[in-house]
């Protein structure tokens, strides 16, 4: 707010900006788009209109909206993927909404802007969480709005807004893990019959959980607990020999508390005496799980080289 109040003040005493005089009758300052396409500029002759500014209160009411809008270009035409060939209808509504006094159709209103955020936003956030991020698989939208209408009106539903959130609670990630598995089932497969290849390998230790590891260099320092804060510099790979990240690479040692990473590398740290170099082999349930995290798909087993620099006092 002590911006807008400064930018108001600036306004005041800037002649070549706006000319905010208490003794004329006001200026007309004409608003300039620099914007080269040629969309853009139809979309402003279209909307905006001169804008006359009387004194300084003036003068920040109109830079106080001005400065809101910061970022809502971006967020209509990407979150809410809008389209900027109908901008003129968009402030078209945007006066109506803005400007009415009527609670009924104010009530209307609002129904389009959530059901826009509906269909933009929060449907597609809930097919990517239980499909992935890369489906074109989507639940029943019909079933879902009809369960949001019931939610919202707070009757009419076959159950309660309680027990509908205890259902989600116990059966999302069942019926998230079932329908992931039959996406990325390929690479569950392919771990287990990895790493039941590979724990009859030379120098393959494999744990109670499942985890496997190769000691490279065996060290003799101080083993961490799942508190201590650990320095270590490491690569990770698929596979198929994908590399997703490497801090050898970025020429810096990782620093993170042994307890706040994946259950597989958690296991192996509080087993490594500082100075060790490891090789580790980690199943997708000590990993990410049926989680999407980038280059590493769902029920991913993974491979990383390990060297543990020190322990953090």
């Amino acid at each position: 707010m002590k911006k807008l109040l400064l930018l108001a003040a600036v306004l005041c005493v800037q002649g070549n900006v706006m000319d905010i005089n208490a003794q004329t009758k006001g200026t007309k300052v004409k608003q300039k788009n620099k914007a080269t396409e040629k969309q853009v500029k139809l979309e402003v002759a279209k909307t905006v209109k001169p804008v006359v500014i009387k004194n300084q209160m003036d003068s920040l009411a109109y830079t106080m909206g001005m400065a809101q809008t910061q970022g809502l270009r971006d967020y209509l035409t990407g979150k809410m993927e809008m389209d900027t060939a109908y901008f003129d209808d968009f402030i078209r509504g945007l006066k109506e909404v803005a400007t009415s006094t009527d609670k009924k159709q104010n009530a209307y209103h609002l129904g389009i802007l959530i059901g826009q955020q509906l269909n933009s936003q929060m449907l597609k956030g809930v097919n990517e969480e239980i499909f992935g991020k890369e489906t074109t698989q989507s639940i029943d939208k019909d079933l879902y709005l009809e369960g949001f209408i019931a939610g919202t009106m707070g009757k009419g539903g076959i159950i309660s807004v309680d027990a509908a959130q205890k259902y989600v609670q116990e059966n999302m990630e069942k019926i998230k893990d079932k329908n992931l598995e039959q996406q990325y089932g390929a690479n569950k497969e392919a771990g287990i019959k990895f790493l039941a290849e590979n724990k009859t390998k030379e120098g393959v230790v494999t744990t109670a959980s499942g985890l496997q590891y190769k000691i490279i260099t065996k060290g003799t320092g101080e083993i961490p607990t799942a508190d201590s804060k650990v320095k270590v510099h490491y690569k990770g790979t698929l596979l198929d020999g994908t590399e997703f990240d490497s801090s050898y690479k970025r020429n810096e040692p990782a620093t993170f508390g042994a307890g706040q990473v994946i259950k597989g590398w958690t296991e192996a740290l509080t087993l490594m005496p500082v100075g060790s170099k490891w090789e580790l082999y980690i199943p997708y349930d000590l990993a990410y799980g049926s989680r999407d995290a980038g280059p590493i798909k769902p029920f991913s087993t993974l491979i990383f080289e390990v060297e543990l620099l020190g322990i953090e006092k």
